[in-house]
């Protein structure tokens, strides 16, 4: 094993393809695979230019700060990353979470929120490496489908609150669903109408556009006709509000200042954005992976994406997260590999560097609109349903969720539904389903006598299953439960445990375990466990607790406990 290690450290180039999977799989690419790649690159870049402006916005950035956001994390995604169609680029639930973060702090500065997103996207970027090199990519799982359904939820409404005034052509300062909406209809008789019919025209384009032709730029059609629009019937000399002058070039460089009495909120903002982001990312990653059927790197996934935040950092742009829309894109134009983000890249940075000019034109009710679409696709009624049909309470976590998001806060709403998760798994494993079995004829193994009429039971012997691991939140339950079973029966004389389902036992179970034998052995019951992991029996006898059990109380299965049950001497 040590030489073995040796090897790899001495070996710059596998050092360097286990660093860099990216790198190795360019490594391999195939000629014929140019073409897609080519086409599907311009097709993304087409899509992310507009959006990543119309993000930038969202934060309450330059419109410019979007695309140096969206350049260079897709570079050194394709790097560091394992998955062949992701695409990192600026994202809704993302932006939502950095805005609810350094806005406050910011305070109106815009010096001071450039440089605190510049922060905020290094220190996200951290706290993804550290938990790679930790192997932390199963703490993603902790948010739930319910969860992330009520996020984007509840991110897609807020979204849409913040954004409808810009469509109206009036400023709105409202965030919280009800005065937001007691905010819009006090003033729709403030609405510009030139600004709210470039706006809508937006819209129209980008729905026509989706329904005739999926594959097509939608947002990228979108705002050239409002470009074009504006430009060509002078609405801004009509009061239509654009974006105005965009410098063209590389962004200048700063090393970013903040009140270090800040840290705190921006450590907890990194922690929320890296969560949001990498359970965001590897969903999407996942998802294509299994169409196009290869695997993905979970832990690899957060070094990634890690490096892909540091970049945006170093570009001067904000935190940003894998993108389901333009990922989409990706893989329906047929991309192949990594190639497709260098060539997004590549043509972004030609925008950046020669097409900033028209942009000057680009109407901000359009920018508005954009979100708007963006928001709307996030709102997924048909999952709630599914959830509600599964679960009520998941259903309940789901909600509440999108109501602490929109009522609350972005960061504040994720936290209230994790906890609430959290609670609901605890508030399970606590009372897990437990059941008495039998035997069923014609039927192989121990059954659930409370789902099987015909199952039988042998007098004087109880069989019983608990659900879940003994631990400290369970263990009193689990004994009344046993002592439920036995009370007022004077029948029985054995109660043997089935273990199959028992992973583990901590010290407050098996203590349970080991006073629970003493009361049955006073009452006259024999207890006996079977069919127990032999990790949870070396447990077990390391706390002592076995030595409370007979010797021959203890079965390698249920069907040994039952033989020796009715072969006992009378």
């Amino acid at each position: 094993m040590g030489h073995g290690l040796g090897a790899t450290l001495n070996d710059p180039n596998t050092l360097m393809a286990r660093l860099m999977p990216g790198l190795g799989l360019l490594r391999e690419y195939r000629r014929e695979w140019l073409r897609s790649d080519l086409v599907a690159g311009v097709s993304v870049a087409a899509v992310a230019v507009p959006t990543a402006i119309a993000y930038a916005q969202l934060v309450g950035f330059e419109p410019i700060v979007g695309l140096y956001a969206a350049i260079l994390p897709l570079i050194a995604y394709a790097l560091f990353g394992t998955s062949r169609q992701m695409i990192m680029n600026p994202d809704a639930a993302t932006c939502a979470i950095v805005a609810a973060t350094i806005l406050p702090l910011a305070r109106g500065n815009p010096d001071v929120l450039l440089s605190l997103s510049v922060v905020l996207s290094l220190f996200t970027g951290l706290v993804c490496i550290a938990a790679g090199m930790l192997r932390l990519g199963f703490v993603a799982d902790f948010l739930s489908k319910p969860i992330l359904v009520g996020f984007l939820n509840g991110v897609a409404i807020s979204i849409f609150l913040g954004q409808i005034g810009k469509v109206f052509g009036f400023p709105m300062t409202s965030h919280r669903i009800i005065p937001a909406l007691i905010e819009f209809s006090g003033k729709l008789s403030q609405t510009h109408l030139p600004t709210l019919g470039v706006g809508l025209a937006t819209i129209a384009v980008i729905m026509v556009s989706a329904r005739l032709s999926p594959r097509a730029p939608a947002p990228l059609l979108a705002v050239v006709a409002a470009v074009t629009l504006v430009y060509g019937l002078d609405l801004e000399d009509r009061g239509v509000a654009v974006v105005g002058e965009v410098p063209a070039g590389l962004p200048q460089l700063i090393w970013p200042q903040f009140d270090p009495a800040f840290l705190k909120a921006l450590l907890g903002g990194a922690l929320g954005v890296a969560l949001v982001s990498y359970s965001k990312t590897m969903g999407v990653a996942r998802s294509f992976a299994a169409r196009n059927r290869y695997e993905i790197d979970a832990d690899q996934e957060l070094f990634a994406l890690g490096a892909s935040q540091i970049a945006s950092g170093l570009s001067q742009g904000f935190a940003i997260s894998g993108a389901d829309s333009r990922t989409a894109i990706n893989d329906a134009m047929g991309g192949k590999s990594q190639v497709v983000g260098l060539v997004a890249a590549v043509t972004m940075a030609a925008v950046l560097f020669f097409l900033t000019e028209p942009l000057h034109y680009l109407p901000v009710a359009a920018l508005g609109a954009v979100l708007i679409f963006g928001a709307i696709s996030l709102v997924d009624v048909a999952s709630l349903l599914r959830i509600w049909k599964v679960s009520r309470a998941e259903f309940g976590v789901a909600v509440f969720c999108m109501i602490g998001v929109v009522a609350l806060d972005v960061l504040e709403g994720l936290l209230l539904a994790v906890g609430s998760a959290l609670l609901l798994l605890i508030k399970r494993a606590s009372r897990p389903p437990d059941s008495l079995l039998g035997r069923v004829p014609g039927m192989k193994g121990w059954h659930e006598v409370a789902n099987q009429q015909d199952a039988v039971t042998h007098p004087g012997l109880v069989l019983y299953r608990f659900g879940a691991a003994l631990v400290f939140f369970n263990a009193a339950y689990f004994k009344k439960r046993v002592l439920e079973i036995i009370a007022g029966r004077n029948d029985i004389e054995w109660f043997i445990l089935d273990g199959s389902t028992i992973n583990m036992v901590d010290i407050t179970g098996a203590e349970m375990l080991e006073a629970l034998a003493g009361d049955l052995a006073a009452r006259g019951v024999r207890f006996g466990l079977a069919n127990f992991r032999r990790e949870v029996l070396n447990s077990l006898e390391r706390t002592g607790v076995l030595t409370g059990i007979r010797s021959d109380s203890i079965f390698l299965t249920l069907n040994s406990a039952a033989d020796a049950f009715l072969s006992r001497s009378s």
